[in-house]
This record gives structure tokens, C-alpha cells and sequence, in this order.
């Protein structure tokens, strides 16, 4: 046995387990012991477990985990992993941090963390529907319908057909709600349900939005998600999104220790 301490964050109700393994004891956790810690029922409950670890070639790297054990990047978490970062007094106002799917720049403003997101320079469309990789892979449809029940049944669909059943997909549902505002909803892969919010999901629902009614230059979107408010700024030109930047809060929840 042995004891974790930890944090509990949230970013518009997308929460998860924060470990500082810099400046505290270094956690080797297997992948039963990170789906243990974020058992809802037998254990702390997240949609995702964070390892706060040093890099050599930035501010810290941020090493995440599903709910299940498996591995992405994370739009909410990395923001709350900057938060987390900032309040254990690694970083300050401004930080460059690596995770997963390579480097990345964040600001922070009290609790509002803004951070940079890859550049999305391929979209794959379908009839309505339109596939594409914000740091994790997206699956956007068009649908009025943003219920529970409907995000989690054609979520589970889409996620468990033959094309993605291996590697695993995101999946949203968006519906537009004003000229630079939508709303969204969110089945995870790896959570394997409905979240009520996704940053990464977010970020490819204000990318498709755009490809409805393309908008050169400058461009920012308010996404509802279940849980909150996120804000995506993007430069569009020539079919690339570059400069995208998602912002929104992340909020601490409590600390704490567990044994393993």
C-alpha cells in the first residue's frame, strides 16, 4: 500500500485527478491503479487522472490518462494541469508544457486559462458529418437533438463501428445557436460516455462551424458545453486553422489522500 496525495480539478464539470510527480514522491502507477483512482464508485471519480512530470525542454510535461488507462491529450485537463502547475508555484502567469501530442503555450488570468491548441490543417467530410484531429480525433455531426440519451446512444454507434472500434473516436453533437456562438455535446472515448464538457471536442466543433460558413482572418466562437462556457479563437486561411486557442476556467475541488 501506498499513499497518493492529489487534487481534484474541474474545467466546466470535465474534472479530474491532479498528481504532482516534481517537486512530491514519484508515482509509478499502473494502468489498474489509475482506472481504480477514477472509478466514480470505488474511487476519487474523474474523467481523467493528470501526472504533473519535469521535461527537459519545457515548464513540465503533462502526462495524461483516460478513465480508462488510456493515453491523449486533453484540452480541459491541460488547462487545469496549468492552474495546477501555477498553484504548487512552477510556473506563473505564462508557461510552455509538453504533452502527448507535443509542445504548448498557456496564459493564465485568475482562474481563466487560456492555452494553444495544434493546428488543424486537414477535415474530412462526409455529407454532414465531418471527422478531424484537434490533439485528439473528432467526430462532429450537425443535430438539434443534445440529449443525454441521444449523445451516449449515437455516440456509442459511432465510436464501436467497424472504422473506429480499434483506435476510438470522439464524438459530437452541435447545434448553432447565434452567428459566433454553438452548443455542443460530447461522447468520450475512454470515458466511454457522455462528459459535460470536452476541450478538444470543443475546438472541433468551432472548426466544423466555420467550414459551414467559412470566415477568413480572425474568428472567435462561444461553445455551450453541459458544464460551462469555452471560448475558441482560431486564424483561418487557405483551409488551415493555425493560432487556435482555447480559453475557459478551471477550477480547483479539493485536496486530498488515497491509499493504493
Amino acid at each position: 500500500m501506498s499513499v497518493i496525495h492529489f487534487t481534484k480539478y474541474q474545467g466546466t464539470g470535465n474534472d479530474f485527478v491532479l498528481i504532482d510527480n516534481i517537486s512530491k514522491e514519484q508515482y509509478n502507477l499502473t494502468v489498474d491503479q489509475i482506472t481504480h483512482l477514477c472509478d466514480r464508485k470505488f474511487g476519487i471519480g474523474a474523467d481523467g487522472l493528470i501526472i504533473v512530470e519535469k521535461s527537459k525542454t519545457s515548464d513540465f510535461f503533462m502526462n495524461y490518462y483516460n478513465a480508462d488507462g488510456s493515453q491523449s491529450f486533453c484540452g480541459n485537463g491541460a488547462r487545469c494541469a496549468v492552474h495546477f502547475t501555477r498553484a504548487i508555484g512552477l510556473i506563473h502567469k505564462e508557461t510552455t508544457f509538453k504533452a502527448i501530442d507535443g509542445e504548448h503555450h498557456a496564459k493564465i488570468t485568475d482562474n481563466f486559462i487560456s492555452i494553444q491548441m495544434k493546428s488543424v490543417h486537414e477535415i474530412l467530410k462526409r455529407n454532414n458529418e465531418y471527422i478531424l484531429n484537434t490533439g485528439s480525433p473528432h467526430f462532429v455531426r450537425l443535430s438539434s437533438d443534445l440529449s443525454t440519451d441521444t449523445i451516449v446512444s449515437y455516440g456509442r454507434e459511432v465510436r464501436y463501428h467497424e472504422e473506429y472500434k480499434k483506435d476510438g473516436i470522439n464524438v459530437n453533437l452541435m447545434s448553432v445557436v447565434a452567428n459566433d456562438e454553438i452548443s455542443i455535446g460530447t461522447y468520450e472515448r475512454g470515458v466511454e460516455d457522455e462528459t459535460l464538457s470536452c476541450g478538444t471536442g470543443a475546438t472541433a466543433c468551432a472548426i466544423v462551424f466555420n467550414e459551414l460558413n467559412p470566415k477568413l482572418g480572425n474568428r472567435k466562437v462561444k461553445v455551450n458545453v453541459k458544464g460551462g462556457e469555452l471560448i475558441v479563437r482560431y486564424f483561418y486561411s487557405e483551409s488551415s486553422y493555425t493560432n487556435i486557442e482555447l480559453s475557459g476556467p478551471a477550477i480547483p475541488v479539493f485536496n486530498g489522500t488515497i491509499e493504493i
